[in-house]
């Protein structure tokens, strides 16, 4: 599957960047490598998309912590100005 969408992707101009691409792994799936092009690509178990943390387990409190680190981050910003 990862082969087809490198294909299209070649298509069109685009390259995978192995280096940055991750996957997550569910209960489902058997522990087994995942390549392309001779590459091992790398497995997370959870990663930010569009400013959410996604995880397999759906645990919000590590998202819940993120942002609270963040508005933090931000009111101290505008606090010391």
């Amino acid at each position: 599957m990862l082969t087809d969408f490198d294909d299209a992707c070649g298509k069109i101009g685009l390259r995978l960047n192995l280096t940055k691409t991750t996957f997550m792994r569910n209960g489902w799936v058997p522990d087994a490598p995942f390549s392309l092009n001779g590459t091992n690509i790398s497995e997370c178990s959870s990663y930010v998309y569009l400013g959410r943390e996604a995880n397999m387990m759906n645990d919000l409190a590590p998202e819940l912590g993120r942002r609270k680190r963040a508005a933090w981050g931000a009111y101290k910003s505008i606090e010391e100005e």
